[in-house]
């Protein structure tokens, strides 16, 4: 027995995120619709992660296998449900990859580790093409702070309590994480803030760029990182960044 493993791309400006909600569109949703379309019986889908209102994912997973039934039947080969499925798809969203995978697997608790990027739009003028893909900071972050957001990025590589990166209200059995990598790079008038971890708490990400973005401005400094970490309080960290520039970008799960 087996089912389908899914690669998939969205923007999602116009949805209330990945997981159904009622009287909201999804990306489930929509998942849900092309694949009864294409198979011609309800499946359950299983996403990788629940992405919020406004995020977008260059790569994110999901399983899909007929409802009722841990398996997927079909005749069709993985090669050609990418455009079969994407067919289906508004154009904000896309299947770009397929594979068979064990009955037994689940895209969500296998997962080995995500990495998301965060892009801040650097420029005095809005620029009509990045919006909804970035957050606008008009203020010219300097050389010497974007080395400062460097910096500041390295110190949160390790086992960590990344409580004070973390929503206020939410509840978590544990809020320690590993962060693999976290790089800070301009390209052009864009910079992009990339971390890999193998979990992330809620709005973490969006948090870690407001605190890096006020390290590149100067309301902080990347010595005070370390402090605002073992201080486990939401209230010492930066602002949280809007979802519009947050992308779920790579997915590794266990071989």
């Amino acid at each position: 027995m087996k089912k389908l493993l899914l690669k998939i791309r969205y923007i999602g400006t116009n949805y209330c995120g990945y997981q159904v909600q009622p009287n909201a569109l999804s990306i489930q949703r929509r998942l849900n619709e092309a694949c009864l379309s294409l198979f011609g019986f309800e499946c359950d889908i299983v996403g990788c992660s629940r992405t919020d209102s406004g995020v977008h994912a260059n790569e994110f997973c999901a399983t899909v296998a007929k409802r009722g039934s841990e398996s997927l039947e079909t005749s069709l080969i993985p090669d050609r449900i990418p455009l079969a499925l994407s067919a289906h798809l508004p154009r904000d969203i896309s299947v770009f990859d397929a594979e068979w995978v064990p009955s037994e697997f689940h895209a969500r608790y296998d997962v080995l580790e995500k990495e998301y990027i965060y892009r801040i739009y650097n420029a005095p003028v809005r620029d009509p093409f990045e919006e909804d893909r970035s957050a606008h900071i008009p203020k010219r972050i300097s050389d010497e702070g974007l080395e400062q957001m460097r910096l500041a990025a390295q110190s949160l590589v390790g086992t960590f309590d990344f409580s004070s990166y973390m929503a206020q209200g939410s509840s978590v059995a544990s809020t320690v994480r590993t962060v693999t990598s976290a790089t800070v790079e301009r390209v052009g008038d864009v910079i992009v803030f990339r971390v890999a971890a193998n979990g992330f708490l809620y709005n973490m990400v969006r948090i870690l760029a407001g605190t890096l973005t006020e390290v590149g401005l100067g309301k902080l400094s990347a010595e005070d990182i370390p402090r605002i970490t073992a201080a486990h309080d939401r209230s010492q960290a930066g602002m949280t960044m809007p979802a519009c520039g947050l992308y779920l970008n790579r997915v590794t799960y266990r071989s």
